[in-house]
């Protein structure tokens, strides 16, 4: 990848979910030397601190968790992400994943300034594809593709510049989709790929044919990853831990067929919960990745005519 500025932006953010310890994100990526990280491979940093939410009343709703402090940090991390696209290219070390409303739609409306389409590379156990009505939990993580995807009406959120088209969308490493989320995903062109299909023909094929689409529409392309992407057994350091994820090794290649590919314009690092990590190898972990995914490799691999 060429040399990029990093615009680094923690996003606190623990209100997603009932288990708490997120909110120690974003130091914990800096501990793990996130910033270093970029920097030895020619990359610029500016990190900017800690984003925080919009002024809000808690409001305690009888079903949603913490809605009003989730909705104030859409609306922050959404103005921040699009001011940061002006600086370089934002990277948030999140906080759980309902930050992703915000970056999203900053990303949305930045690409749309630039008459460029954005597409989302989604790498999660969870299709995160709830609607507020259809979440059993009420925990507001599970949300966050609903409401950028416009699939239902999300009273006092940040208005849609235009919903996030299906086809723009790539869900990777999916195992654990509740039955609400999995009938309306079926009736939408969002690339699907769930553990089954990695088992049986790999990872890069369906990543590959992805990102051709991305680079033929001149795409910006956001990149957000969960740590439950990532099998537990390599990653513990998450509250929604599911068995049978992709591997130390699958997930290096997805971060470096995106560096390959020279298309991410954003990045979410979300849901670390160094609580519950084994001596920051979580944290470490996800640093690597992120390292895979703007130039580290072990060989260049110059290409070459014939």
């Amino acid at each position: 990848m060429k040399p990029q500025h990093c615009i680094l932006q923690g996003a606190p953010l623990d209100c997603g979910k009932h288990r708490r310890g997120c909110i120690m994100g974003p130091d914990a990526y800096r501990t793990a030397g996130l910033g270093e990280a970029l920097q030895s491979l020619g990359h610029t940093v500016t990190d900017i601190g800690n984003v925080a939410p919009v002024p809000y009343t808690d409001t305690p709703h009888p079903k949603l968790h913490r809605l009003s402090e989730t909705i104030a940090w859409t609306h922050a991390l959404a103005d921040t992400t699009e001011a940061s696209f002006a600086r370089g290219m934002p990277i948030t070390m999140g906080g759980d994943h309902a930050l992703a409303a915000g970056t999203v739609l900053g990303a949305m409306r930045y690409a749309a300034s630039q008459k460029r389409p954005l597409f989302v590379l989604w790498l999660d156990a969870h299709s995160d594809f709830h609607t507020l009505e259809s979440t059993d939990s009420g925990n507001l993580h599970g949300t966050p593709m609903g409401y950028v995807t416009g699939r239902s009406e999300f009273p006092d959120w940040p208005a849609l510049p235009a919903p996030l088209p299906y086809e723009n969308i790539a869900m990777i490493g999916l195992r654990s989709v509740d039955p609400a989320e999995r009938a309306a995903l079926q009736e939408t062109a969002i690339t699907r790929v769930d553990m089954r299909q990695i088992d049986e023909t790999g990872i890069a094929t369906p990543l590959g044919a992805f990102l051709e689409r991305v680079e033929a529409a001149g795409g910006m392309l956001h990149v957000s990853l969960d740590v439950d992407f990532l099998d537990p057994a390599a990653a513990p350091a998450v509250g929604t831990t599911v068995p049978g994820g992709a591997t130390v090794r699958e997930g290096h290649l997805v971060m470096e067929m995106i560096n390959d590919s020279e298309l991410m314009t954003s990045l979410d690092l979300v849901e670390l919960n160094p609580f519950l990590d084994e001596r920051g190898r979580t944290a470490q972990l996800m640093v690597d990745l992120a390292a895979s995914a703007l130039g580290r490799n072990v060989f260049d691999r110059p290409t070459r005519a014939f």
